[in-house]
């Protein structure tokens, strides 16, 4: 073999190693993501029976009541928060299917949705109070300890500010379909793009649910719409954040930390999760097969299982 040839060769060889170094490192790289996907069910039945619970107003400061239900007892506490196109009695998958895994279940509506109420005063944003106050002031009002928090959507955006507010109070946190409520002026350039002008006068259903499951259970799309419409939209407000949820603020949580998307999110695509669980220290990600912005109605089955194993990691000492 000539020179020449001899040289080819050790260059070839050169590069088909750096290729293999390089894949490896990428394959190492997504799994440090520890991002999960998680197949779909395909069938789906009515929302089982719920647990029996104890409904409640707390009177907040200013004059606003935030309702909300509770199973009790002395489990450890799951407290839910629901979407903007939802509201505290939205989680009929989730209730009976987290009390049989035994844990005590909270969820409420948020000021000016079903059966809570904004007060007059606080129309105005400034003198709103911040969603994260809000769930504190339940969380005191019920005499709750400490507690695994999980918030879909735009309930999603009060999650990262109660771990920056209250971060002793929290056994876990999971943002799930959810842009988090991030402020970075390049994350918000691309939610402009993925939302471009006239994105939110679409129909909610087509927003919020994704094609595979308005394609195969029209019945379940009917009873999300019944929910949804349950709102009293007119009468909400909203509600700044008590932290600026920015990239470096992120970063410093050190609560235990689940992200959930579906894969056909609009808002809250993959890709979009993989950049979060990247600023959230110890993260676990998970998306949802064939679920749009709404994984705790369309794809319940995965949704719950990836909860309660998360949970399960995070229990307080001594459960």
């Amino acid at each position: 073999m000539s020179i020449q040839n001899r040289n080819r060769r050790a260059l070839l060889q050169g590069a088909l190693i750096a290729s293999g170094a390089a894949l490896v490192s990428a394959r190492a790289a997504s799994t440090d993501a520890q991002v999960r996907v998680l197949a779909a069910q395909t069938s789906w039945s009515s929302p089982p029976v719920q647990a029996r619970v104890t409904e409640g107003i707390a009177n907040l400061p200013g004059g606003a009541r935030l309702w909300y239900w509770d199973t009790g007892g002395d489990a450890e506490p799951v407290v839910l928060l629901h979407p903007a196109s939802g509201h505290g009695a939205i989680w009929e998958y989730q209730q009976p299917a987290l009390v049989a895994a035994g844990y005590r279940v909270i969820g409420y509506s948020r000021r000016g949705y079903f059966r809570s109420e904004v007060a007059a005063s606080e129309m105005n944003p400034n003198q709103a109070g911040t969603g994260s106050g809000d769930l504190h002031e339940l969380i005191e009002h019920l005499k709750i300890d400490r507690f695994h928090l999980v918030g879909s959507a735009a309930g999603g955006f009060i999650v990262p500010d109660y771990a920056l507010s209250h971060p002793e109070k929290l056994l876990s946190l999971t943002i799930a379909c959810s842009l988090g409520g991030v402020q970075d002026e390049q994350y918000q350039s691309v939610t402009r793009a993925l939302m471009p002008r006239g994105f939110r006068d679409l129909p909610v259903e087509f927003r919020e649910i994704g094609p595979s499951y308005r394609a195969a259970n029209p019945t379940g799309v009917a009873r999300w719409s019944e929910l949804h419409q349950m709102n009293r939209a007119e009468e909400s407000v909203r509600q700044p954040t008590a932290y600026s949820l920015t990239w470096s603020a992120i970063e410093t949580i050190r609560t235990p930390a689940l992200l959930i998307t579906g894969d056909a999110d609009l808002y809250m695509p993959p890709a979009r999760l993989r950049e979060f669980a990247r600023h959230v220290p110890g993260a676990e990600a998970v998306v949802v097969s064939e679920s749009g912005h709404s994984a705790y109605w369309e794809q319940p089955v995965a949704f719950n299982r990836s909860l309660l194993e998360f949970f399960n990691k995070h229990r307080a000492r001594g459960k």
